[in-house]
């Protein structure tokens, strides 16, 4: 066993990873169950959008093995990786594929949910840049988009368990404490510096997609008065 121990995961990027887990599992559970939880569904489809901004920003201002092209999944890494020849800390070249399949497609899921409608009360936050018939087919993209991510946040649980009990590889217990056994370097950068850009930017984010800055719709005309005789 290494018995050397590293610092992997810094904790702006385990926190972003546990509030994601939450939060998709929220929208997951009140998008399905819809009714009254329809507008807590978009609540925490804001707050996603904020987390998704964070994270692209930390993926260039982060930590070492939080930064993108630490582990960009090079067809040359690839090749590595399943020869048996890769080595590395952090995201594996398999894993970075699923990092980076996750991440767009959450991205492209809040994005249709900020345009979409559910034909009775609920519309999304920017509805009203986009034409209704937009926003019906940008609605039926968020529906597919969902059992889509479904599928793959089941498999990327599925590749979590087989490196637990095939490879004696704990993924999670990383992502909780940040360390790990391990030959690597412990991770540098992301400082404070760092962290309030990505917060700051991740809030303009959540803003931008609430509309809160689109204008006032127009009021009502008045009702016609009606002749008293």
């Amino acid at each position: 066993m290494n018995s050397k121990k590293i610092r992997l995961w810094d904790l702006p990027t385990r926190l972003f990873h546990w509030l994601l887990v939450l939060c998709v599992l929220a929208a997951v559970v009140s998008g399905q169950l819809g009714g009254n939880l329809i507008d807590w569904h978009g609540r925490i489809g804001l707050l996603i959008v904020g987390l998704l901004v964070f994270r692209l920003v930390w993926g260039i201002v982060g930590s070492t093995y939080a930064r993108f092209r630490q582990f960009v999944p090079t067809p040359a890494r690839i090749k590595a990786y399943l020869r048996g020849e890769w080595q590395g800390e952090g995201h594996n070249p398999l894993g970075a594929l699923a990092v980076f399949g996750l991440l767009g497609l959450l991205i492209a899921q809040v994005l249709s949910g900020l345009f979409s409608n559910d034909d009775i009360a609920f519309v999304g936050p920017l509805f009203d840049l986009v034409s209704k018939n937009l926003s019906n087919r940008l609605t039926g993209i968020h529906h597919l988009l969902s059992n889509l991510l479904i599928a793959l946040v089941v498999l990327h649980v599925a590749a979590i368990a087989f490196y637990a009990r095939v490879k004696k590889q704990s993924l999670v217990k990383p992502m909780i404490t940040g360390w790990k056994q391990g030959e690597g370097e412990s991770a540098s950068g992301g400082g404070w510096l760092a962290l309030i850009v990505a917060l700051v930017l991740a809030g303009a984010g959540v803003y931008g997609a609430s509309g809160a800055w689109l204008p006032e719709p127009p009021p009502p005309p008045p009702a016609a008065e009606t002749p008293s005789w």
